[in-house]
C-alpha cells in the first residue's frame, strides 16, 4: 500500500505552503500537483525524486511511510533527505537501538520501511555513546566466524557507497537474500554497479551482488555473543590453520 497521496498533503501542511506555491517550485501546473495529492494521478519517477528533494524525505519514505503516524520532523536526517528511521530515546536522552530478532528477520525485507514494523521491534541501549542511526541484526549460519547463529551484530547505517571501506564487514539487506553479514569489496567494481561479498569461513565462495539489489547497508560496530566461546576459537594452532586456509601469510 502506498501512502503517497496522504503524505503529500501532510508534508505540504507542515511546510505551510499552498498547492500553488509547491506547484510553482516544482515547475508544474497546480492542477497536476492537486491530482497527485488527491490520488487522481500518480507522479512519474522523475517527479517522485523532485517531490522527495523538495520535502527532504527519501523516496522510499514518501511512498511507504505513513506520516500520519510518524512525524517527519522525528525522522533521522542524513545528507539532504530524512530517512524512515524514527528516533527513540530514553529518559536520559540516549538513543534506543532496534533489535531484529531471528524470528523477525524473515519479515524485515518487507517491513524495513514500515514504521509500524520497526516500532514493534524490541529495543536496547549500548554501554557507549554512538552517533548516527544504529540497528542490531541476527546472525544465521557459520560463514563469518566467530559470529554464529544466535549472535547479533550492531550496525551503523551507511548512506553513501563511498563510505564503504574495502575489506570491512557490513550487514546488507538485499532483495534476494534478505539480511546477510559479509566482508564487502566495492572499489574493484567501482562504477560497475556491483559489490563483491566475502565470507571469513573459506568453505564459502565469494559472490557478486548488484547494487540495485541492495536496499540497506550497515557498517559493523560490535558483536553481541549469546554463547560461550569454544576452545578451538582461542586455540593458537587452530587460528593459524584458519589463517593459512585463507591464504594469509603468517609470520612468527
Amino acid at each position: 500500500m502506498s501512502y503517497l497521496f496522504t503524505n503529500l498533503r501532510i508534508l505540504r501542511k507542515i511546510k505551510q505552503a499552498s498547492q500553488e506555491v509547491v506547484a510553482d517550485e516544482l515547475n508544474i501546473p497546480r492542477s497536476r500537483f492537486a491530482s497527485y495529492e488527491e490520488g487522481r494521478a500518480e507522479p512519474p519517477y522523475s517527479m517522485l525524486i523532485k517531490l522527495a528533494d523538495y520535502y527532504q524525505v527519501s523516496v522510499d519514505a514518501l511512498l511507504r511511510g505513513d506520516f500520519s503516524k510518524t512525524n517527519p520532523d522525528d525522522l533521522l536526517k542524513i545528507g539532504k533527505n530524512r530517512f524512515l528511521f524514527p528516533i527513540l530515546i530514553d529518559k536520559k536522552g540516549n538513543e534506543y537501538i532496534e533489535v531484529v530478532p531471528l524470528k523477525a528477520s524473515a519479515g524485515y525485507l518487507n517491513g524495513y520501511a514500515d514504521p509500524e514494523f520497526i516500532e514493534s521491534l524490541p529495543v536496547m541501549n549500548l554501554p557507549f555513546s554512538v552517533t548516527g542511526k544504529h540497528r542490531t541484526f541476527p546472525i544465521k549460519g557459520d560463514s563469518m566466524p566467530p559470529a554464529n547463529t544466535g549472535d547479533f551484530v550492531v550496525g551503523k547505517y551507511i548512506e553513501n557507497l563511498s563510505d564503504i571501506k574495502d575489506g570491512k564487514t557490513y550487514v546488507l539487506l538485499t532483495k534476494e537474500e534478505g539480511i546477510v553479514y559479509k566482508r564487502v569489496f566495492a572499489k574493484i567494481f567501482k562504477g560497475s554497479g556491483h559489490l563483491e561479498l566475502h565470507s571469513d569461513n573459506p568453505q564459502y565462495e565469494p559472490y557478486i551482488v548488484k547494487l540495485k539489489e541492495v536496499l540497506e547497508i550497515w557498517e559493523y560496530v560490535c558483536l553481541l555473543r549469546t554463547k560461550d566461546v569454544k576452545p578451538e576459537e582461542i586455540n593458537v594452532d587452530s587460528m593459524i590453520n584458519f589463517l593459512r586456509q585463507m591464504k594469509v601469510e603468517v609470520k612468527q
